[in-house]
């Protein structure tokens, strides 16, 4: 599985405002950490049972982690650099994940070991038309009546096909691989 990681920390880059929300009618923050009753809120993890699951885990108490964002999509549009596995189809998603320990969250060194170990981990997985990528991000934590500075991780996740169906088979597949991987990585942290 192709993996990679990168820090994003440009005044041009993305950033996440924690709690957040999409306006009034859009989509909106539901803390599956604490709330994990409110997973059928998520409308891309309803239709898409393998995404709920992931999610699911990695809110559980034991994890470290919490979950912040989250879609998934299908595609026939290619970057160049994915041309060379052949594929039409492509079944993508992104989760946005937090540490749930606030000294955690503000220590890019965490970060950066966090999603260096999971690269190592995810690159020694069989190799299947798949792809991750794991992009450290600024995060503005809204705590009470402060704005506390921190980190989030983008997790990108890609499945390639000759159909949707094949695509999605195998980010299915890629996704259980990066969440074992994920699981172990957390668990050495402890």
């Amino acid at each position: 599985m192709d993996t990679d990681f990168s820090v994003e920390l440009g005044a041009e880059d993305e950033t996440l405002e924690m709690p957040w929300t999409g306006g009034d009618n859009g989509p909106r923050y539901y803390d599956l950490k604490r709330h994990p009753d409110y997973l059928p809120h998520i409308e891309e993890a309803v239709r898409v049972p393998e995404l709920g699951e992931f999610l699911t885990a990695l809110n559980s108490p034991t994890s470290p982690l919490e979950t912040a964002k989250s879609d998934v999509w299908s595609t026939t549009e290619m970057n160049p650099e994915e041309e060379i596995l052949g594929a039409v189809h492509k079944f993508c998603s992104y989760v946005d994940l937090l540490f749930s320990e606030e000294t955690s969250r503000s220590s890019l060194a965490e970060h950066e070991q966090f999603v260096k170990r999971l690269a190592e981990l995810l690159r020694k997985a069989p190799d299947i038309a798949a792809a991750t990528e794991f992009l450290i991000r600024r995060c503005y934590y809204h705590e009470k009546s402060e704005i506390l500075d921190g980190f989030y991780i983008t997790f990108y996740l890609f499945g390639y096909g000759d159909d949707e169906p094949q695509a999605r088979r195998r980010w299915a597949i890629a996704l259980k691989l990066a969440e074992n991987a994920i699981k172990q990585v957390a668990c050495s942290r402890r």
